[in-house]
């Protein structure tokens, strides 16, 4: 999909289950070459390049340290796949190096570190793109195209959020070396935004005419791991007896300059089926992910729901048409080979990402400033701007296929930038 004469060369930084799996769908891509895999523990390493051998690619190297895989001259970008907390620090060690950063989702824990991303961003014009798949969903492109149209109006409120049952894997997060075990252990707060909060900052305009102003949070008692913990293991069992201190429900509400409101909640430890609980809602109508739902004024049945299905159809993205006459392939949906090409071609190309470095940062500051806030007892948190003001008449980005600042068709596919050059601000070269 797309349509390039380059090869992109990276690397894979982090090997537990979610990079070995965004590893396998890269390796699926002919005009993607592995060079080199890291990560810390060896049989973590032993799988990935296992991995590499059985697709029958030439073997990569395999390395402990990351630094070591960042000094080499042969590589263009890096996918960072490793714990939350080490993210930005990969990230920008790959700036220096010159490489672009992928960064798989996750909550940042200072805002230093964000800003450092931007700072690093800007200063080696190296671009990090925060690889949130979501942005790429069916469902999500499909209301951004209907937005662009118009179709709802001017959008007044939007919801989002990550519900979805983890305790098993929070729980058990210490044996399996899971990132979130300890993450939910000591602090408490929006730890997982971005699932919702990307696709839904991309319909809102976010950095390009309309920014996030302040937030507040509020965090419930946590009892579900520990409830949990007690029917399977017994109330003696030591997993029934550690006190979480990320609650089970916390609820996010942020303010637009716009004037639009977000609504954002974080529900991972409660028996419940999976949702990202979107919504989009405007002067013309609303669409709602969990009923599969829209109503449209002047055209729905008046006081009454439509299944979202027949809309999607007739407002399906570019991207899923194309991609449903070649095939869905990848991980969650087809999403992860989605996000992955758009990273691969921007390599390619040596165009800017679609999802920048300041989506990046203001994303995973979402995390932190939430922690603020409920430690405040709810109280509001400005929300920093890494733009630092160009969000008020920076334009688009650089026209491309994969393009979440307007929707392009296929013979549309193109990019204004010189080669070699990395338009930061993301507007297009005159």
């Amino acid at each position: 999909m797309g349509k390039t004469n380059a090869v992109a060369k990276l690397g894979v930084i982090g090997l537990g289950g979610r990079g070995r799996g965004l590893l396998e769908c890269l390796l699926g891509m002919e005009d993607v070459e592995i060079t080199a895999i890291c990560d810390q523990y060896e049989e973590r390493l032993e799988l990935g390049l296992e991995i590499v051998q059985k697709s029958g690619r030439t073997l990569a190297d395999g390395y402990s340290d990351y630094k070591k895989l960042l000094a080499r001259e042969d590589l263009q970008g890096v996918i960072i796949a490793t714990t939350w907390v080490t993210h930005a620090e990969i990230a920008i060690a790959a700036m220096k190096a010159g490489k672009y950063a992928g960064i798989e989702v996750g909550g940042a824990a200072s805002l230093e570190e964000c800003w450092e991303l931007v700072r690093t961003s800007e200063q080696t014009g190296m671009p990090c793109m925060l690889l949130e798949n979501c942005c790429y969903g069916r469902e999500e492109l499909a209301v951004l195209n209907m937005v662009k149209q118009g179709l709802l109006g001017e959008l007044i409120h939007c919801q989002c959020g990550y519900e979805h049952d983890l305790r098993d894997e929070v729980a058990l997060g210490e044996q399996r070396k899971h990132n979130r075990y300890h993450n939910y252990l000591n602090r408490n707060g929006e730890l997982y935004p971005i699932h919702g909060l990307g696709p839904i900052s991309k319909v809102l305009d976010i950095n390009r005419g309309n920014r996030l102003l302040t937030l507040t949070s509020m965090s419930s008692k946590a009892r579900g791991i520990q409830h949990l913990a007690t029917e399977k293991f017994g109330e003696t069992d030591p997993l029934a007896k550690i006190n979480f201190a990320q609650g089970d429900i916390v609820t996010t509400m942020i303010k637009c300059a716009g004037g639009e409101t977000i609504h954002i909640i974080h529900d991972t430890t409660l028996p419940r089926p999976y949702s990202r609980a979107g919504r989009v809602q405007g002067t013309k109508g609303i669409w709602m992910e969990d009923n599969n739902s829209i109503h449209i004024e002047g055209r729905s049945p008046e006081h009454q729901w439509e299944s979202f299905d027949e809309y999607r159809e007739q407002y399906e993205h570019p991207i899923w048409k194309q991609y449903l006459d070649e095939g869905v392939r990848g991980g969650h949906g087809g999403m992860d080979y989605l996000v992955l090409r758009a990273f691969a071609e921007s390599v390619m190309n040596q165009t800017q990402t679609p999802i920048d470095v300041y989506d990046t940062a203001v994303w995973m500051a979402i995390t932190v400033l939430s922690e603020e806030s409920v430690a405040l007892g709810s109280a509001p948190v400005a929300i920093p701007d890494f733009t630092k003001g160009k969000w008020i008449s920076r334009e688009a980005g650089p026209v491309s296929y994969y393009s979440l600042d307007a929707v392009h068709e296929e013979r549309e596919i193109g990019y204004f930038a010189e080669p070699n050059r990395i338009p930061l601000s993301g507007d297009q070269p005159n």
